[in-house]
């Protein structure tokens, strides 16, 4: 549940533009599995020191962070997952980790309920495994058992484009019927745009209507929707990205990108980061906004539509001089 805490920095972060309301957090890049469509993984990367992460976490409460978003790679195999959690709660701020779920068992739910998580995201693409997604249900219900003492919200998310559709609606139906949240989203490349083989399927628009009138999903999941319908049908749908400000991804080297498709840019170390670069980045436009099916950044931005921005896109938000700050 939501604390007082939490309830005054949503507030805060209202009138200031320089307080993000997301930083995902990479805590190994290792992970498990091996999908097509991911480009967030390697099969050697050890876990990021506990007390190195630690300072993130303190930087970005100080910050004045609403949520922060362990992901990977794969978060469950990093051995103190569940001490990060636990003092990303105690700086006031809620917690969420992202998951392909094989490694869930009694005792990490056990520990995960002990930390204050209030999210999981699981990933399940498709029935049986295939080239583009190793996430299946065949092999991941039996893992949903272990959920049922979850104190915790637990959200099961599917990626459009990763099986054939009709397969997408037996596993929205078999999801549903074991009363997950569920959400879905759209099969991207490297770049973050949409794979260019979803716009040939006509009945893409038709299933996306159906999976959204079905779904069950957070309050979170609710903002800076409607954008899939436009891209669906042209490919495009233009945004003001607040990357760099609302929306942070820090990677496994503490280094802030816009999000996981821009990889060092802006290049920025954590640690280093200060509320100059937030509002720079914050009016920005980082050129790439039309085709980026990014939804995590987008949810972020979406409160700040009515703020200006440049016009002008930049592709290297490290070379945009900061603002001079007077002493």
């Amino acid at each position: 549940m939501y604390s007082w805490k939490n309830w005054s920095r949503g507030l805060q972060l209202l009138a200031d533009p320089t307080r993000p309301v997301l930083a995902q957090v990479v805590v190994t890049r290792r992970c498990n599995l091996s999908c097509g469509y991911c480009n967030e993984y390697d099969t050697f990367s050890p876990p990021v020191d506990t007390d190195t992460l630690k300072q993130y976490i303190d930087h970005l409460a100080d910050m004045g962070t609403l949520v922060i978003t362990f992901t990977g790679g794969e978060p469950l195999l990093h051995p103190h997952l569940d001490d990060l959690i636990a003092h990303v709660v105690s700086r006031g701020m809620v917690c969420t980790s992202i998951t392909n779920g094989y490694l869930l068992s009694d005792d990490w739910v056990s520990r995960l309920n002990a930390s204050g998580l209030e999210l999981m995201q699981m990933s399940i693409d498709n029935i049986n495994a295939n080239d583009t997604s190793q996430k299946s249900w065949n092999l991941l219900k039996k893992k949903l058992v272990h959920l049922k003492n979850a104190t915790f919200k637990v959200n099961i998310n599917a990626v459009l484009g990763s099986c054939p559709i009709e397969e997408t609606r037996e596993l929205a139906r078999e999801v549903r019927e074991m009363g997950f949240y569920m959400t879905v989203g759209l099969l991207h490349g490297e770049d973050g745009s949409l794979d260019p083989g979803l716009l040939e399927h006509d009945q893409l628009e038709p299933l996306y209507n159906e999976m959204q009138g079905h779904r069950k999903r957070t309050i979170t999941h609710r903002f800076g929707e409607g954008w899939e319908y436009e891209m669906i049908r042209t490919g495009q749908s233009d945004w003001k990205c607040r990357a760099g400000a609302r929306y942070l991804y820090v990677d496994e080297f503490g280094i802030v990108s816009y999000c996981s498709q821009r990889r060092n840019d802006p290049g920025i170390p954590l640690l280093e980061y200060t509320k100059d670069h937030a509002r720079r980045y914050f009016s920005t436009r980082k050129g790439c906004e039309e085709t980026c099916t990014v939804a995590c950044v987008r949810r972020a931005s979406s409160l700040d539509n009515f703020r200006g921005q440049d016009k002008e896109p930049v592709r290297d938000g490290s070379k945009i001089p900061l603002p001079v700050v007077s002493s």
